[in-house]
């Protein structure tokens, strides 16, 4: 029987394990066992964030929508119930987009609502 060298196999493990550590900071990248347990809770970490974020980005445009609706004299609570009865079908990123970018068309919208 010939004898089985697991070398290739082993260092093509490692090289991928290094591979994905890119732009660590010390053992993290250069040490095997330190890499594979940073991939662990970096992927942790994405997969949690990618849903946090969704989150974070609506509390903004939530900010954002109330404080351009309260210089128009309105709260945020009641411009979205005025917004729902008046059936304007816009969404939150799109009011928030509206009252950064353009202040005077989302003047008119509230304007229009009230």
């Amino acid at each position: 029987m010939t004898r089985i060298k697991r070398g290739i196999a082993t260092h093509k493990r490692k090289k991928n394990i290094l591979k994905q550590t890119k732009g660590y900071l010390n053992r993290r990248r250069t040490n095997v066992a330190a890499a594979k347990e940073a991939i662990l809770h970096a992927g942790a970490y994405a997969y949690s964030h990618r849903r946090t974020r969704k989150r974070d980005f609506r509390k903004l445009w939530t900010v954002r929508i109330n404080a351009a609706s309260r210089e128009q004299g309105i709260p945020f609570g009641k411009l979205m119930d005025l917004l729902h009865k008046n059936k304007v079908g816009l969404n939150k990123k799109m009011l928030a987009e509206l009252a950064v970018r353009n202040p005077k068309a989302f003047e008119a919208l509230v304007s229009s609502v009230r």
